[in-house]
């Protein structure tokens, strides 16, 4: 059975589901393809400490790795590309053309791009390391100023201090 919280953040207020001890959802306020509230469960605010724990000192510059068990549900394309996506190293960037040749042909750019927008688990599968073929910001689930938000909090903690 799902449980919910609602975890405030500088990115605003993350809704995170879990099923049993396992990470099942992670979104943004008015996140692209968010699950209908029913299927979150009942909030239930206690057992999210870790997550919560693991997005801060994320936010806050201090982690560059999650170490949570997670579950990220979708089809069998979607798994693959979401498999991919977290192969991504930390303040690293790749395209949807590049996840497309990964996949030896088995999908294009724009069926990665929708596999991408579906990810039930932003900021834990990092798929704001997803850029256009040119570099150039894309759609993001949680809205283009918070995949820069995302992308310029991974840059600035690589710089030597």
């Amino acid at each position: 059975m799902n449980t919910h919280t609602v975890l405030p953040t500088r990115l605003g207020d993350l809704t995170i589901v879990r099923d049993g001890n396992t990470i099942v959802g992670l979104y943004f306020p008015h996140h692209w393809y968010r699950p209908a509230a029913e299927t979150f469960g009942p909030r239930d605010d206690e057992g999210f400490g870790d997550v919560a724990a693991q997005l801060d000192e994320y936010l806050a510059g201090e982690r560059r790795e999650f170490d949570l068990p997670l579950d990220a549900r979708g089809d069998p394309l979607q798994r693959r590309v979401w498999a991919l996506i977290a192969e991504i190293g930390y303040g690293e960037t790749t395209t949807y053309g590049e996840l497309a040749r990964r996949l030896n042909g088995d999908a294009n750019p724009q069926q990665v791009g929708a596999a991408v927008g579906r990810n039930p688990l932003s900021i834990l599968i990092p798929c704001h390391r997803v850029v256009g073929g040119n570099g150039k910001l894309t759609g993001y689930a949680g809205g283009l100023r918070r995949k820069r938000e995302l992308l310029d909090l991974e840059q600035l903690t690589l710089l030597p201090l």
